[in-house]
């Protein structure tokens, strides 16, 4: 995956606070391999904290930007984004947006954008209090995307990921999959709180990695406004297939099965990893966030 490097990157789409010390309650989530499945299940790649009881309870404040803000003052182009992870993943919030905002105008709506929070360790939520064991999750209380960057280490040596931008770029087309469907009204389908193979919390999920394919399927054709041109000048054959591997890495049967050593669908949250790739692919392949019905 290539970035312009003539492109200017917009760094109000996201908020540094790493290295913030964020006040509020401690998230908790039940020890033992029994809590470590519940949290892996139930946030890697899903909605916020609250979802599964990890807030401490009442209103979080929000993230404040730190000094030690480095997207700032790091960010500037599309050369820094092939050269540094966290400007890398500027640019594709960049790219994400960017399509989505053009797509929503095209079918007569309107787009609203959502930051993404970069920190570390820990950070309030309009969802509750979130630590970094969370993964990657969108908060819908005040929608935005937050991410741990060190979440990609994991995802390439806990969860067997072969790794690579796009794999990281995958992670956050997911989730402002989500924010995509809080807009069109989609995302409230998974707050009965049911699991299961079946369940509208995993066609909810299988949804979100369709959109992230659409987005992929144009991300070399979507204009940036500041060249005219995309801001991603290439995209291969390897990278969807890197993209296509994270996807299988965090499926539900694959995680149960690392983990707990069986397979249970009653349990899922997510979706198989045949059926995550399935859905990107159909994302990516037809490039119509139409073809993404995964409740019909």
């Amino acid at each position: 995956m290539q970035f312009d490097d003539d492109a200017r990157l917009d760094t109000s789409e996201v908020q540094d606070v790493r290295g913030s010390r964020i006040p509020g309650g401690r998230a908790t989530v039940g020890g033992g391999v029994a809590g470590l499945i519940a949290l892996l299940l139930g946030l890697f790649f899903g909605v916020g904290p609250d979802q599964l009881g990890l807030s401490s309870g009442g209103d979080q404040p929000a993230p404040a930007a730190s000094s030690l803000d480095e997207v700032r003052q790091s960010c500037h182009s599309g050369r820094d984004a092939n050269t540094r992870d966290d400007c890398r993943m500027l640019a594709v919030v960049n790219s994400v947006q960017d399509y989505w905002d053009a797509e929503f105008t095209r079918r007569g709506g309107s787009y609203g954008r959502s930051p993404t929070v970069f920190f570390t360790q820990r950070v309030g939520t309009a969802c509750g209090t979130a630590t970094s064991a969370v993964g990657p999750f969108y908060c819908p209380g005040d929608r935005k995307v937050y991410l741990d960057l060190d979440f990609f280490d994991e995802l390439r040596t806990t969860f067997g990921a072969s790794g690579g931008p796009f794999a990281q770029a995958y992670v956050v087309a997911h989730e402002y999959g989500h924010h995509v469907q809080d807009l069109t009204g989609t995302l409230g389908r998974a707050q009965d709180g049911r699991a299961g193979a079946g369940s509208a919390a995993v066609k909810v999920e299988l949804q979100a990695d369709c959109y992230a394919g659409v987005w992929a399927r144009h991300a070399t054709t979507t204009p940036d406004e500041s060249t005219g041109r995309p801001l991603i000048s290439n995209l291969t054959d390897a990278d969807i297939r890197d993209g296509l591997d994270a996807a299988a890495a965090v499926g539900d049967d694959r995680i149960q099965e690392r983990f707990q050593g069986r397979v249970t669908p009653d349990t899922w949250t997510h979706g198989s990893a045949a059926q995550r790739q399935q859905w990107f692919e159909t994302g990516y392949r037809s490039g119509d966030m139409g073809r993404c019905d995964t409740f019909r």
